[in-house]
């Protein structure tokens, strides 16, 4: 077996990337301290053609060469805003019809792979800090929690493990 060479891939330019048919789902970060999470979250979502994500709080913004480190780019192909609340981010989405989603621990929260996105709705999924995941104000705001199933001691996987188990179950559930 021999791996691809890049220019086998066959990827799109960034130009190409920004009128392509995107999954329709916006990624919250929610305060998310880290700009290496922050800039791994743009690479995930440009891999998967997300919508957009929303940076809230003290969630670092672009340009910074610490999210670049991780984007590679991602941060030119991948629309993004920010809010200094992310309960504004939440009710503008709501207005504009996507369903509202933590991706958390929580009391009645949907596993993951019991999930059926819905083909005709949008979705816009929370990611929270790194310690605190997605804040409490936040919790009351959502229309629904999904959880990560997970089998070991830890009680938590890193937001950007978490948004690409996420991402890619939604694009698969979604796309393929």
């Amino acid at each position: 077996m021999q791996k691809l060479k890049t220019a086998e891939l066959n990827r799109v330019g960034i130009e190409e990337f920004k009128e392509q048919d995107k999954l329709p789902v916006v990624v919250i970060l929610d305060n998310v301290r880290s700009m290496n999470n922050v800039g791994s979250a743009f690479r995930t979502a440009d891999g998967f053609a997300i919508e957009k994500i929303i940076l809230c709080g003290i969630t670092a913004q672009p340009p910074h060469r610490e999210i670049e480190k991780t984007a590679i780019g991602a941060t030119q192909s991948v629309a993004w805003v920010h809010y200094e609340e992310t309960l504004d981010a939440i009710k503008e989405l709501r207005a504009d019809g996507y369903e509202i989603i933590a991706i958390e621990q929580a009391v009645d929260s949907i596993m993951l792979n019991t999930f059926k996105p819905d083909q005709s709705k949008k979705y816009a999924l929370i990611f929270g800090n790194e310690v605190n995941g997605v804040s409490d104000e936040v919790m009351g705001q959502i229309d629904k929690c999904i959880e990560i199933p997970q089998f070991g001691t830890k009680h938590s996987f890193n937001i950007v493990i978490s948004a690409g188990i996420v991402l890619w179950d939604f694009y698969a559930k979604l796309r393929l």
